[in-house]
């Protein structure tokens, strides 16, 4: 697939961005000490949008001979687009009597479960707006907060005369540097077209 630069009418050295890696924190004191890593780009492997929420490891296993290092983390997953669903991924003992356990993956898809397809996003948007109905619109103090955030990230951004940009090869993932943001945590990004593939989410009823 052609990179954003290899597309007619773009220039070759063009400065555009096309990917944006972020790690914020809320603080409050609910959520104070909780990373919040969001991702965006073009092209990337699969056309995906998802919230994935990873639980802390557990600070001591109960499960001799497996340290708590050996435990992977529940992770609760959102499937916003294009699979409609929930999944929860979480650890299970192997029947048998050796102590060995693996990850089990509850899924539920809105397409499987209702056997139709939910309408797109901009169909309910307008039939909402059709029936005046407010529910699931953002707030109006929502997106001025929105914009107080980015609005001075943005400014800086193109105060910037050399701008630094990282280029990445269109069906990957986005340059090395988003990697290293979250390697500096000790964390990695979800491989999200993996996991889609093996859980089937993208099959749908014949």
């Amino acid at each position: 697939m052609a990179g954003y630069r290899a597309e007619r009418g773009v220039a070759p050295d063009s400065r555009i961005e096309t990917y944006a890696a972020v790690r914020l924190r809320i603080d409050t004191p609910r959520w104070r000490g909780v990373p919040f890593y969001l991702r965006s780009g073009k092209r990337l492997q699969c056309k995906k949008t998802e919230i994935a929420v990873t639980f802390k490891h557990v600070a001591r296993s109960i499960f001799a001979p497996l340290a708590a290092t050996d435990l992977t983390p529940n992770i609760l997953v959102f499937n916003v687009q294009p699979d409609e669903g929930v999944a929860l991924m979480i650890q299970a003992k192997k029947p048998g009597p050796k102590m060995c356990l693996c990850d089990l993956n509850l899924d539920m898809s809105y397409r499987e479960a209702f056997q139709a397809d939910p309408p797109e996003s901009y169909e309910r948007l307008l039939l909402d707006c059709m029936l005046g109905d407010q529910m699931l619109f953002i707030r109006e103090d929502v997106v001025e907060l929105s914009w107080a955030l980015f609005t001075p990230v943005l400014q800086a951004w193109a105060a910037r005369n050399a701008r630094t940009l990282y280029p990445y090869s269109a069906g990957s993932w986005g340059p090395v540097a988003a990697d290293a943001l979250l390697k500096r945590d000790g964390r990695e990004w979800r491989d999200l077209c993996n996991w889609c593939h093996n859980h089937k989410l993208h099959q749908r009823p014949q």
